[in-house]
């Protein structure tokens, strides 16, 4: 994938290929805290649980590299497993709504950021999309805060659906929308 913004700071080559997130979490979570606004603490928290996720059956990582090797974007997901902290959080929301039935073969988009420099040059988009055409199951699930965002219309793009809304999450003080995609994601 090439950069289409002469002049922009982050123009150049940018590569997308499967990423160790295991040995380059503390890169991830970096782009992450840029990305999703997150203060150190934040980042401790969630540096376990990346860890932990990573580690899970089925999952995989993709990373955005610049021509330094620097990481510029990733996402990561796994088959979705009822079990699951997330899984737990939202099952009431989507049975309110009738699609609780999504939890199950489904293929989770667990975090999928972009550093801001890189945004809006189609990162994000083929970072998931590369990401889903290799899952095996029939369809994918995400959540993301519950505002008129890029992020969500990028998804809404590829696909994705409201299935639940105003989730909240514990510690999160923003809600969430569960949102689903058949798959292969529309391009």
């Amino acid at each position: 994938m090439t950069a289409s913004a002469a002049g922009d700071p982050a123009a150049g080559p940018v590569a997308i290929a499967p990423l160790d997130l295991a040995a380059r979490v503390d890169d991830a979570l970096a782009v992450q805290a840029r990305a999703f606004g997150l203060g150190a603490e934040e980042i401790g928290v969630r540096r376990h649980i990346v860890l932990r996720h990573i580690a899970s059956p089925g999952a995989r990582a993709l990373g955005a590299t610049d021509a330094r090797g620097r990481l510029v974007g990733f996402v990561y997901g796994m088959p979705n497993d009822r079990a699951q902290w997330w899984s737990g959080v939202v099952e009431p929301y989507l049975r309110r709504a009738g699609n609780d039935a999504w939890l199950d073969e489904s293929f989770t988009i667990t975090e999928l950021h972009v550093l801001p420099a890189y945004q809006q040059r189609g990162i994000g988009r083929a970072l998931i999309t590369s990401l889903t055409d290799t899952a095996a199951e029939p369809r994918s699930i995400l959540s993301a805060i519950d505002t008129e965002s890029p992020a969500r219309a990028l998804y809404r793009k590829l696909g994705y659906t409201d299935l639940a809304r105003r989730v909240m999450f514990p510690s999160a003080s923003s809600p969430y929308a569960v949102m689903g995609a058949p798959l292969p994601l529309r391009r």
